[in-house]
């Protein structure tokens, strides 16, 4: 803690990562200590601009949405904003660096450094294929589609991403050729009728779908397969597979097999738990295993965070985090949709919606997050609350 001139110590909260998890515990803690002159709250982001990873597929064929500014969002709370990026974290001395040239202190960590797209394991990706890690990523595949003409593109990965990409390219270039892959059929986790509407909508968009194959090299015109097989490809867009960055690693904090800081129940880092993670930076054990990362959960981690670092600068101990998966919904276009409901280990209920009800749902819940944010800063001091469904539902046993 810093102290100056004999006044109480500063608690300095330094927050690296602006994305949904970042977002909700700056706002969330901001907002829960607004009225403390020992605590100094700090948001650390690479850009001003706030990304919306769930619609990125929307800027990637060129359809424009509202940019929202980190500092906006921010404005009221009492949280100041960095912007840089993280170069260096020293778990040790509790220091991290911004552009390698500006230190920060700290005296409790939140590290939300997500995940994005993986370009290193598979050669040629990094040379040659688009991917949606940022807004500026998704503005520079619209441009290359849009100057296009008649061609093809390749979607790299059957997952949620994959899917969403190729039916919006589908859907708003109607003149290209679309080819999905990936080693999973499309829908896969999904129960066998509403995997069967996600699969024909598919169809119907004219969409070429190849599963139970791997792309092992990604060239200028063309990906290769295993087995030799080539296909010609005018774009390249890859989603298969996630990294995330190796700081936490390089730092000293205990990490799993992919880079994800380990946690104990209340997500700290097991082995330094000043350090909270968060979002899809984290490796966070609830009794089905391990969380993936997404919206869905990475909001909730935030909020948590921020709960847990209040009630231990009250000296209270924070309380474990629970959380469930509670839906997967999947646009397919703009009118278009699957949403299955699932039980709380994320495996799928009997329960889906399909067609423009599906696409108004999966709208309510992945909209803007602004109001979402905006009624974050109003939250009682007590207690905490996080979007589920489109509305806000109360932690229990948290206060």
């Amino acid at each position: 803690m810093s102290t100056q001139h004999g006044m109480a110590a500063t608690h300095r909260v330094l927050i690296l990562g602006a994305g949904y998890a970042g977002m909700s515990t700056a706002i969330q803690l901001a907002a829960r200590v607004k009225r403390r002159k020992d605590v100094q709250v700090t948001l650390v982001n690479a850009q001003e601009r706030f990304t919306e990873r769930l619609r990125l597929h929307m800027t990637a064929t060129g359809q424009q949405l509202a940019e929202m500014s980190i500092p906006e969002l921010l404005e009221g709370t009492g949280a100041e904003f960095v912007r840089g990026w993280v170069t260096a974290v020293d778990a040790n001395a509790k220091i991290v660096r911004i552009d390698d040239n500006q230190v920060l202190h700290y005296d409790t960590l939140v590290y939300g450094l997500g995940g994005m797209a993986d370009t290193e394991a598979v050669p040629g990706v990094e040379d040659h294929a688009y991917t949606l890690n940022s807004a500026q990523d998704a503005e520079l595949l619209a441009d290359r589609l849009a100057r296009l003409g008649r061609g093809t593109v390749v979607v790299g990965g059957s997952g949620l991403t994959g899917i969403e990409s190729a039916a919006e390219i589908a859907e708003q270039h109607p003149e290209l050729n679309v080819v999905l892959l990936g080693r999973q059929e499309p829908g896969a986790a999904m129960n066998p009728k509403a995997k069967a509407y996600l699969q024909a909508a598919l169809e119907r968009l004219d969409i070429r779908v190849r599963s139970g194959i791997e792309v092992v090299k990604v060239l200028p015109d063309s990906v290769e397969l295993a087995g030799g097989e080539t296909i010609a490809a005018d774009v390249v867009l890859w989603t298969s597979g996630t990294r995330v960055s190796p700081l936490a690693a390089v730092a000293g904090l205990t990490v799993d097999e992919r880079g994800r800081i380990v946690t104990d129940a209340a997500l700290r880092s097991v082995s330094h738990p000043e350090v909270y993670a968060v979002g899809d930076a984290a490796a966070i054990r609830q009794g089905y295993g391990v969380m993936h990362g997404t919206c869905q959960g990475g909001m909730p981690t935030g909020v948590h965070a921020a709960v847990s670092i209040v009630r231990a600068l009250n000296g209270k101990q924070p309380k474990p985090f629970r959380f469930g998966y509670y839906h997967t919904p999947v646009s397919l276009g703009r009118h278009d949709a699957v949403v299955q409901f699932t039980h709380p280990d994320d495996s799928p209920r009997r329960v889906y919606l399909t067609g423009r009800t599906a696409a108004r749902y999966k709208e309510t819940v992945t909209a803007s997050p602004w109001p979402t944010y905006g009624r974050m800063k109003k939250m009682p001091a007590s207690g905490a609350f996080w979007p589920h469904g489109g509305r806000f539902t109360r932690i229990r046993g948290v206060r």
